[in-house]
């Protein structure tokens, strides 16, 4: 490769750079996938292409794809082949039986995927996590059907892709490795959001959080009682349990500490 010195002033060190290449390093099976990427039609075209991939470097096999709901509650509503698309290595009949516990409640594993700056294994989040009793469920239900390890990838709180392995991911997952996985599971996300439809309004009108509600809210997450908050918003006591049954009917929640870790998942609140 040629290397450029770039003209500099009286006195001043040469600084030396190199040329951008004329084309791509040659890494096939990369260019494979990009390839059947883009030109693919269907999410089920774009998770077989991941998956071969993917199953190339470690012995592991995409789960599939979601995209995320903005509630909580809306995983009530989440349906296959609209909102998820399983490959077709998944167990039979996971999906169904953690579709019916997920919609009671949530999973601990989504919610890291989502915050954490680089995605984890299932493993790993186990170990971080240290889930007891009801929060154990995604993880147990996994084993039941097979699934020793996982990989889930958060791509821009927008999607989830998930790869599914037999074998303890993180002692085979070098740092190359997955970032490798990442990457393929962004582009693939990136594919999706393009030949796939979303439709919000099937999950129904979810009416604006006015502001005031969410000062409120911020002041709940604080810990905060409705005395507190109504001398700091200069309302009246009425006034902000007025506004915390609004928001607890428009967030679908059960109670207002409910509504605060609601605001906080879906980032309506710092």
């Amino acid at each position: 490769m040629a290397f450029v010195q770039k003209r500099t002033h009286k006195g001043e060190t040469p600084l030396t750079f190199r040329d951008v290449p004329a084309s791509t390093p040659p890494t096939p099976l990369l260019n494979k996938f990009t390839n059947h990427v883009i030109h693919a039609k269907t999410p089920g075209e774009i998770l077989d292409a991941l998956d071969n991939f993917a199953s190339k470097l470690l012995p592991i096999n995409v789960l599939g794809a979601g995209r995320m709901p903005e509630r909580t509650s809306d995983w009530r509503s989440i349906q296959v082949g609209v909102d998820v698309f399983l490959h077709a290595s998944a167990p039979d009949g996971w999906w169904n039986e953690y579709a019916a516990k997920a919609a009671q409640g949530y999973d601990p594993g989504i919610m890291m995927a989502k915050t954490s700056l680089v995605p984890y294994t299932w493993t790993e989040t186990m170990r971080t996590l240290e889930p007891i009793g009801i929060d154990r469920w995604p993880y147990e239900l996994a084993r039941n059907y097979g699934i020793r390890d996982a990989l889930t990838c958060s791509i821009g709180q927008r999607w989830l892709v998930a790869y599914w392995s037999r074998q303890v991911l993180c002692n085979l997952l070098t740092h190359p490795l997955r970032m490798l996985l990442i990457a393929a599971a962004a582009f693939a996300a990136s594919r999706l959001d393009q030949v796939t439809v979303d439709n919000p309004s099937r999950f129904g009108n979810q009416p604006r959080i006015t502001p005031r509600e969410l000062a409120v809210l911020r002041l709940v997450s604080l810990g905060m009682g409705t005395t507190g908050i109504a001398k700091l918003l200069g309302i009246g006591e009425e006034t902000v349990r007025s506004h915390l049954k609004k928001v607890q009917g428009k967030m679908g929640v059960h109670n207002r500490a409910h509504a605060a870790a609601e605001a906080v998942r879906q980032q309506l609140i710092p």
